[in-house]
């Protein structure tokens, strides 16, 4: 039976404060040591300074104000809040470390990643490992393998380095302050702190993700670059500011589920937003459109920022005028991104197609540090933009894994279907890098099956490899491979695949290299010869060009 939320809110109080006392112990216990007290006044002086630079147009000015906020997000919230595993789990759990275990989890699967891919992923971890002993006890391998497809890998290296450190360090109870769960755990930022804090532990804290900057930016007409660190303190000054001091959790949940499905980045929902009274991006389309009314002439009193736009730094740059056609979306400015840098790789898939119990493909895993940590993939090699002797190297990566391999199959895929001349590719972005995976095959027929591979490689079958803890990128670059067997000619079409039109005439010596490439397998007997002079004449010009 689900104990009522005042009864829970009640219990949750008490076994917090019993959980002060040691955590405070923990907290001296570490190497950074500032006065608690001091830190809370400095913080308080510097927010009062801020607030004391800033144009009163971007502040909530009084009580009222921060009042009326409130209620009405909170009462939209109880209305219309979507029905999530998460919010089941930590709303009705009276076991504090438990319940802040199910908000860690949601929080940190959440970090750039859609609620509705989360889902699956959130389900299947909680039945997996349901407590916290449970994760820490996993190994990396499992948490790679059930995360795998999720995206920003580190994210569930850093959990479960969480979770052991619970287990093994602090008697595992999670730490109750958002201070103290940024400071003492692996992986946990401002954010998801104030996130866990507020939602497991009551803490009137704010929070900052990017809903909450939308919401903010529109509801007070902040145009500066919202990346930025001076807006930044201001979003988290304006969130601490507003966050309701009874129901913490709840209204941070709030305030980004507002972004999530009314405040949305491109066709926000105003009819239905429960603080349009209060939004200053609202009333400045509203002015707008008075304005442009020939039955109403003159201009219309609504308040605008009093400084000037030039020595306003909430505001956006006199470059970057209000665009009526934009509406409410001129708020927040999109900063400019670096573009990620571009790499190339080229990469094959190695198939036993023979093995015992079925076809089987070789895998290695990554490094335990850096991109995609411990995950497995398909032996590759850097590829140079030229593509010369990318085939010596490649081949080279691969017999260091399987030992000897026939070099006259190694194919680049899409050959056989299109033309020799054509390269199948796979491109796939991460967070700061464009890779472009050139994508070859190889088929051991007829020879005998490897069965002895050294550390850090292994052949698994077609089935283990779709479960196995590996990246999108790889799963990418096997749909292209399996689109490429005998007797099928397609790509994948959720990889950006090159095709004879979208490729440049090549050059004669690129012409030489896919010559060279290109599998010749004698029809029958009579050309054993013949095959035999092209091949040592290949390897001549092989040679020239490397």
């Amino acid at each position: 039976m689900k104990k009522p939320q005042a009864a829970v809110r009640s219990r949750l109080r008490k076994q917090a404060s019993r959980q002060e006392g040691r955590e405070k112990r923990v907290l001296s216990s570490s190497q950074v040591k500032p006065s608690t007290a001091a830190a809370g006044l400095a913080k308080r002086q510097e927010e009062a300074a801020w607030q004391a630079s800033v144009s009163s147009y971007h502040l909530f000015r009084d009580t009222a104000e921060v009042m009326a906020f409130r209620e009405n997000l909170l009462n939209w919230y109880d209305r219309e809040k979507r029905d999530l595993p998460w919010r089941r789990l930590a709303e009705g759990e009276v076991d504090l470390d438990r319940r802040a275990y199910a908000v860690w989890v949601s929080e940190v699967m959440l970090q750039q990643t859609q609620v509705a891919t989360v889902i699956d992923y959130y389900t299947r971890w909680m039945q997996k490992w349901p407590t916290l002993q449970d994760l820490a006890s996993a190994s990396l391998e499992e948490v790679n393998q059930l995360w795998a497809g999720l995206g920003y890998y580190s994210r569930g290296r850093r959990l479960q380095q969480g979770a052991r450190k619970v287990v093994e360090e602090l008697g595992g109870h999670v730490p109750h302050t958002a201070e103290s769960l940024q400071r003492l755990l692996p992986g946990v930022g401002r954010y998801t702190a104030g996130a866990i804090a507020s939602i497991a532990f009551g803490q009137a804290t704010g929070v900052v993700d990017g809903n909450v900057i939308r919401v903010l930016c529109r509801v007070r007409a902040i145009g500066a670059d919202s990346s930025s660190t001076l807006v930044s303190q201001h979003l988290w000054g304006l969130s601490q500011q507003l966050v309701d001091p009874a129901r913490p959790g709840d209204f941070n949940q709030a305030a980004m589920e507002l972004g999530a499905l009314v405040c949305t980045p491109q066709h926000p929902r105003c009819s239905q937003c429960p603080v349009r009274s209060l939004c200053r991006a609202h009333q400045k389309v509203e002015r707008g459109k008075l304005l442009a009314s020939q039955s109403l002439p003159g201009s219309p009193d609504v308040e605008e920022c009093a400084s000037s736009t030039e020595q306003c730094q909430l505001c956006a740059h006199p470059t970057e005028p209000w665009d009526q056609t934009l509406g409410v979306t001129n708020f927040p400015r999109k900063a400019s991104r670096r573009p990620p840098r571009e790499e190339r790789s080229a990469i094959c898939v190695l198939e036993q197609p023979r093995a015992p119990g079925g076809p089987q493909i070789l895998l290695v895993q990554r490094p335990s540090s850096g991109l995609l940590a411990g995950l497995w993939e398909f032996p590759s090699v850097t590829a140079e933009a030229s593509g010369r002797c990318q085939h010596e190297a490649l081949l080279q990566e691969l017999q260091s894994w399987a030992g000897p391999l026939p070099a006259s199959h190694l194919q680049h895929l899409g050959q056989a279907c299109f033309s020799p001349l054509t390269l199948l590719q796979v491109v796939h972005t991460f967070s700061h890098i464009k890779l472009t995976y050139q994508v070859y095959g190889l088929a051991l027929e007829g020879q005998t099956p490897v069965t002895i591979v050294p550390p850090g490689a292994r052949w698994l079958t077609r089935e283990e490899f779709h479960t196995a803890a590996v990246s999108t990128a790889m799963k990418k670059v096997f749909r292209v491979y399996e689109g490429q067997q005998p007797g099928i000619c397609k790509g994948s079409k959720r990889s950006q695949v090159s095709t004879p039109s979208s490729r440049k005439k090549p050059s004669p010596g690129q012409q030489l290299l896919d010559n060279f490439f290109r599998p010749l397998i004698p029809t029958d007997s009579s050309n054993l010869n013949k095959h035999k002079q092209e091949e040592q004449q290949m390897e001549r010009e092989k040679q020239a060009l490397c």
